[in-house]
């Protein structure tokens, strides 16, 4: 992704700034979850807000998926710039997805499965796999792209396991993504659901 093989601090220590930025993502999201994050930072949703949101991050996650196909299919064919913009494309993606994703969660609350057993299990395993991969998919993704940005293409091939990472990360991500959407679906097209209001927008009520 990069044009420049110039060293700096970021090409020289990609671990390093791979786990700063893991920290503060995660921070933000587990903050958010447990109320920890002032709730007066995300705006008051309704129910029909939330429901919106849930819509809109259902459509960036399924573009994503494309995108991410896209950026694999163009580095088989060696179409470098193409894979480039892909993956930049991606990693903005994700970041509109956090901030959604957490002022839906901060704001409003959740929406819980309400269904049949057939469905309610295979639902939660694809649920929870989805919330496994998004887990740890977030340092090697975040890994891969600031190997991407420190060096050249070449430097890439002969110096870095970004090739290496990259396909894990594309692969592991890509996947979650498809089950989000799946289980969106199915939670909000398909089946029932119960709403639970999250801490941080009941703390804004009690406040």
């Amino acid at each position: 992704m990069a044009t420049s093989s110039a060293d700096n601090a970021l090409k020289r220590h990609p671990l390093a700034v791979t786990a700063l930025l893991s920290v503060v993502g995660y921070a933000a999201v587990v903050g958010t979850f447990l109320g920890v994050v002032p709730g007066r930072v995300f705006p008051d949703l309704s129910l029909w807000a939330v429901n919106r949101l849930s819509d809109a991050i259902a459509v960036v996650n399924a573009v994503n998926v494309l995108v991410i196909a896209a950026g694999w299919r163009w580095i088989r064919r060696d179409e470098v710039r193409k894979h480039a913009a892909a993956m930049v494309t991606s990693f903005s993606l994700i970041l509109v997805f956090l901030v959604l994703y957490l002022t839906k969660i901060g704001g409003g609350g959740t929406k819980e499965f309400v269904g049949p057993a057939f469905v309610y299990y295979p639902y939660l395993a694809m649920l929870a796999i989805h919330i496994v991969l998004s887990i740890v998919s977030v340092p090697v993704v975040l890994y891969a792209l600031v190997l991407g940005v420190t060096h050249t293409p070449a430097e890439l091939r002969s110096e870095t396991p970004h090739r290496r990472v990259g396909r894990i990360a594309a692969s592991a991500w890509l996947l979650s993504l498809a089950l989000g959407v799946l289980t969106y679906l199915l939670l909000n097209h398909a089946f029932s659901w119960e709403y639970v209001e999250s801490t941080a927008a009941a703390a804004v009520l009690i406040l």
